[in-house]
């Protein structure tokens, strides 16, 4: 006697794991993230822009920092490539604003960096606000992240904006600029933050 054999069931788990939802984003949080991976690549090109034209003003110190800046907004594109390939979104790679013209001098320079850099906050925030309305959690802790990273750049801007007021500003000298180019190549990537001040050590 020949067994029955039960072929809907199997068909029916073939068509669920087709068909099955697999990312794991919202169509909003989805568009956000890819906004903001442009958002880094753009302030790589940023960067890279600026970096160039220290180096062509001969400032090479200044043109070291930006480059390594340069590499480090590229990384953070590739997280945020990275992170929505992982949670089963689709990556849309767009065009690249212009960074748009040359500063002015150093100090419109690092004004210019310090801009972008609060605009680069205010776009992280929206996504940290998303996350949290959607209580899609994964992503709000992968943006933790880059609120501290934020923090940092915007310290270490303002680290430099302090610098080049002690220097002159926009009157610095060019005895003042080759001390402050010199330094600047030796400024590390990172910046210290406030929360971590203690009163033996505030600075």
């Amino acid at each position: 006697m020949c067994q029955k054999i039960d072929l809907i069931k199997p068909f029916r788990k073939f068509l669920v794991n087709i068909f099955m939802e697999t990312n794991r984003l919202s169509q909003t949080l989805e568009k956000a993230l890819n906004g903001q991976m442009t958002n880094e690549a753009h302030n790589s090109q940023i960067y890279l822009a600026y970096a160039s034209w220290a180096s062509d003003k001969g400032y090479d110190g200044i043109a070291n920092f930006l480059f390594r800046h340069a590499n480090e907004e590229r990384n953070h594109m590739m997280k945020f490539l990275e992170y929505i390939l992982k949670r089963g979104g689709k990556v849309t790679v767009t065009v690249i604003p212009a960074p748009g013209p040359d500063p002015a001098s150093v100090n419109d320079c690092f004004e210019k960096v310090f801009k972008s850099e609060v605009e680069n906050t205010t776009a992280i925030y929206k996504i940290v606000e998303m996350s949290m309305a959607e209580k899609d959690w994964a992503t709000w802790n992968f943006m933790q992240w880059f609120v501290k990273e934020q923090t940092e750049e915007e310290t270490l801007a303002l680290d430099l904006l302090s610098k080049i007021k002690v220097a002159g500003g926009e009157k610095a000298g060019n005895d003042a600029l080759y001390a402050l180019d010199i330094d600047l190549g030796k400024t590390p990537d990172d910046a210290k933050l406030a929360q971590d001040a203690t009163a033996a050590n505030p600075l």
